[in-house]
C-alpha cells in the first residue's frame, strides 16, 4: 500500500495538523484543556460507548414501579442488619431505573474527583523535572509559540502537542471505561467507589440479561441486586468512611495517570518529514495510546486493597443473612455473579484496573475471612464498629489478623 503524501503545496500537512489539534485542545493562548472541558469529553465518550450511539429508550414504567417496591422490602431488611442507616439523612432512599446510557452519564460526575485527579496528573514533562524536548516554558501557547526562537519547528509541535494531550487521552480513557461498565453493571456499585449523588442508580435491562443467562429467577436476581447495593450504600454513605476510601482512590488514580509519561514520550520519536512513520502511528492508535487500562497491572495501595477487602466481605456477609430471608438462601444468585466476575472480558475490566481496585472472588474471600474472624471474637457488635470512622478500617496487616484490628481500636475507643 502506498503510503498518504502529507507534504504537499502550501506546506507541511501534518504540521498544520497538528497547530489545528493545540488550537482546538488548548483553547485560548497559555491555556490547557480545562477541567469542564475534560468532563464534557469524558461524559460525551463514556454516553456513546454505553449506547452504542444509539438514542436510549426510556425504561419500562413497570420495572421502574417493581424496583421501587423491591428497594422498599429491601431496605427494612439491609437496615436492620446492618444497624446503619441507608441515607445520611435516614430517609427513605431514592432508586431510580435507568438504562446504560444515563447510568454512564451520571456515574462520570459522581467520579469527577477522580478524573480531575487523573487528569491534572497526567505529565506535562518526561521523566524527571525537566520540561520534555522542545515543550518550552509551562503555559506556553500557539502564539507564544511562534515568537519563541526555533519554536515551531516539527520537532517543537510534536512535544507541545504529546503535552497538550496527556490530560484528553486520560478523560478519553476514563470515560471509555466508564462505558464499557455501563454496558454490563447491574446496580450502582458494581465498583465500591463513593458517590456524590444520593440516590440509587439501577439498570434493569441488565439485570434481566444477567438472569437470563445464568438461568436464574428474575425477581430473584433483581431483590439479590437491590440488597447488595442498598448495603453498600449504607456503608459508603457514610461521610468519614467515604472521605477516606475517596482519598485513598484519588491518590492511586494520581500515580496511575504519572505512567501516561511512557505512552506520551512515543510521540518525541514522530518525524514529520517522513510520511511513512506518520502513516504508521497514526492509523495504528495502539501503538501510542498502549493498552494499560486493560492490562490490569495498576494496583491498588495496600490500604485501598483491605478497605475494599473488608467492605466486599462485610457485603457477602448481609447478603447471606438477607438471603435466607427473603430468598430461602442466596446460593444460586450468588454463585452466578461470582462466576459472572470470573467471566468478565478485559474491557468490562477496564474502570476496575483504571482505578487501581480488584473485586474478584479471592479479594470477596480474604474480606468474608476477615468477617467471619471478627464474628467470632467479637460477634455482630463487634462487627458493627467497622465503618464508625474512617480510622476503623482494617489495615492490611489487619485483615489477615482480625485480632490486630479489635485490639486497636478497643484501645483508639473507635474514634
Amino acid at each position: 500500500m502506498r503510503a498518504m503524501d502529507f507534504t504537499g503545496a502550501g506546506g507541511n500537512f501534518m504540521e498544520q495538523l497538528l497547530r489545528d489539534l493545540l488550537g482546538l485542545m488548548g483553547g485560548m493562548p497559555g491555556s490547557g484543556p480545562n477541567s469542564a472541558s475534560r468532563v464534557d469529553l469524558a461524559r460525551t465518550l463514556a454516553l456513546g460507548v454505553a449506547t452504542g450511539s444509539r438514542p436510549e429508550a426510556n425504561v419500562d414504567p413497570g420495572e421502574r414501579m417493581e424496583l421501587e417496591q423491591l428497594v422498599r422490602v429491601a431496605e427494612l431488611h439491609v437496615a436492620e442488619l446492618t444497624g446503619l442507616p441507608i441515607t445520611p439523612t435516614g430517609a427513605p432512599v431514592e432508586a431510580l431505573a435507568v438504562g446504560p446510557g444515563a447510568w454512564a452519564a451520571q456515574t462520570v460526575e459522581d467520579w469527577r474527583a477522580l478524573l480531575e485527579a487523573m487528569t491534572e496528573a497526567a505529565p506535562s514533562t518526561g521523566p524527571g523535572d525537566e520540561p520534555m524536548p522542545g515543550s518550552g516554558p509551562p503555559g506556553l501557547g500557539l502564539a507564544d509559540l511562534d515568537d519563541e526562537p526555533g519554536a515551531g519547528s516539527p520537532a517543537d509541535l510534536v512535544a507541545r502537542f504529546a503535552t497538550t494531550m496527556g490530560p484528553m487521552l486520560s478523560a478519553m480513557q476514563f470515560g471509555s471505561a466508564i462505558g464499557h461498565l455501563a454496558q454490563t453493571t447491574l446496580g450502582q456499585y458494581e465498583l465500591p467507589v463513593p458517590r456524590t449523588d444520593p440516590r440509587l442508580f439501577v439498570v434493569p435491562a441488565n439485570i434481566t440479561r444477567f438472569a437470563e443467562q445464568w438461568s436464574l429467577p428474575a425477581d430473584q436476581a433483581r431483590l439479590w441486586i437491590c440488597v447488595r447495593d442498598l448495603t453498600m450504600h449504607a456503608v459508603l454513605s457514610r461521610p468519614a468512611v467515604a472521605e477516606r476510601i475517596r482519598h485513598m482512590l484519588v491518590a492511586v488514580v494520581a500515580d496511575t495517570a504519572q505512567d501516561a509519561a511512557t505512552m506520551l514520550q512515543r510521540f518525541e520519536g514522530l518525524d514529520l518529514s517522513d510520511p511513512e512513520s506518520l502513516q504508521r502511528a497514526f492509523s495504528d492508535p495502539e501503538s501510542w495510546l498502549g493498552d494499560q487500562a486493560l492490562t490490569g497491572t495498576h494496583r491498588s495501595g495496600d490500604e485501598l486493597a483491605a478497605a475494599v477487602s473488608a467492605l466486599l466481605g462485610y457485603v457477602e456477609h448481609i447478603l447471606e443473612r438477607a438471603g435466607s430471608r427473603l430468598l430461602g438462601g442466596h446460593g444460586a444468585v450468588a454463585e452466578a455473579w461470582r462466576r459472572r466476575q470470573v467471566a468478565r472480558e478485559p474491557n468490562e475490566r477496564a474502570a476496575e484496573a483504571l482505578l487501581g481496585l480488584d473485586v474478584g472472588p479471592a479479594v470477596v474471600d480474604r474480606g468474608a475471612d476477615f468477617v467471619r474472624g471478627v464474628m467470632d471474637r467479637a460477634g455482630e457488635e463487634g462487627l458493627s464498629r467497622l465503618w464508625t470512622s474512617g480510622r476503623t478500617l482494617p489495615t492490611p496487616a489487619e485483615l489477615d489478623a482480625p485480632g490486630l484490628w479489635l485490639e486497636r481500636i478497643d484501645i483508639d475507643g473507635g474514634d
